[in-house]
């Protein structure tokens, strides 16, 4: 059912965790199967610099939270803002059809969290 690159992601995952000073933050759940995403980023430069995430999700949520935190590190908010559900999938090479709902969690929690860091520096600025 899994492709072997969401089993890496899932049995591996890349920037699990939390950033304790991190600059902006996400939150995203899905209420019909239990999935809840807590992405933290820290931004340098107007890049995200780093990029941590907490989960309570099954394989598939976990693999597409991993896949989403590496396309999204280094990248500047603007490049960020644009990563889609989509692109997830296409980094994982798809994933099965009862699953795909699984990557609408990343991309929106990543986009609350830097839609957070704009703004706490709106007034910085």
């Amino acid at each position: 059912m899994y492709s072997e690159k969401i089993l890496d992601h899932f049995l591996y995952p890349r920037n699990l965790g939390y950033i304790p000073d991190h600059d902006g933050q996400g939150r995203m759940g899905d209420p019909t199967c239990g999935d809840y995403l807590h992405i933290y980023i820290k931004v340098a430069n107007n890049s995200i610099e780093d990029i941590k995430f907490e989960i309570m999700g099954c394989p598939a949520a976990i693999a597409t939270s991993s896949a989403l935190t590496e396309l999204a590190k280094g990248k500047t908010l603007d490049e960020a803002i644009k990563i889609t559900d989509h692109d997830v999938i296409r980094a994982l090479g798809g994933l099965p059809d009862p699953k795909v709902h699984c990557s609408n969690l990343g991309a929106g929690a990543l986009h609350l969290a830097i839609e957070d860091y704009l703004e706490k520096t709106k007034n910085k600025r």
